[in-house]
């Protein structure tokens, strides 16, 4: 078994994967209405998307993602892209919605390469005890208790959600009759016949 090649092979990955999490956003706070054509919209003026994959959630009992990582065509349209989202609403059927927008980090990625040997890692082991592992269990209580407090407030959004959703589709379809009912007129002539009794000049 050649070891030299092998570690050669997972060089190469591992650098690949890093050229790719320079080239990839996070995004959270999505509304469950958010779909790939949906980000993929929103980033159109700055951004080529190549590939969103969405997050899912398992603290909570609603299988919707609240989160994703879109990969675009290079880091400088990831830089772009998160400074547009941090200064501008991202917009879902014309309406403006808050997200958040990071660039994203290795530990993002669920299916990522082993770090090859001589490549530093990210963490180190905390003894019990020590301040720092105090302080970690203490923000372990605290990220428990908005976990709970988050529970509660996603049941408010849905319901906000699927309002929004029903205002929208009534929009649109009340919309959809008044250019119906614009184009039976202008094809019965009754358009022509109201404005010559009106004395309006339609041309103009």
């Amino acid at each position: 078994m050649d070891t030299s090649k092998d570690q050669e092979q997972a060089t190469k990955e591992y650098a690949e994967f890093v050229e790719k999490v320079k080239r990839t956003i996070y995004i959270d706070h999505l509304s469950p209405q958010v779909t790939s054509p949906v980000i993929k919209a929103a980033l159109a003026q700055c951004a080529n998307v190549v590939n969103v994959e969405f997050i899912v959630n398992y603290t909570i009992q609603y299988d919707i993602p609240s989160a994703a990582l879109v990969e675009l065509q290079d880091d400088m349209q990831a830089k772009a892209a998160v400074e547009l989202m941090n200064d501008f609403p991202f917009m879902i059927g014309g309406m403006p919605r808050p997200v958040r927008a990071t660039l994203a980090k290795p530990e993002m990625f669920r299916n990522r390469p082993p770090r090859p040997a001589g490549v530093k890692r990210d963490f180190r082991w905390v003894e019990k005890g020590a301040d720092e592992y105090v302080l970690m269990m203490k923000l372990r209580s605290l990220a428990k208790k908005h976990e709970s407090e988050n529970m509660a407030l996603l049941k408010n959004v849905l319901e906000e959600e699927k309002c929004l959703e029903k205002q929208q589709q009534e929009s649109l379809d009340a919309n959809c009759k008044k250019y119906d009912m614009l184009e039976n007129l202008v094809q019965k002539g009754s358009i022509k016949k109201l404005a010559h009794e009106y004395g309006v000049n339609l041309d103009d």
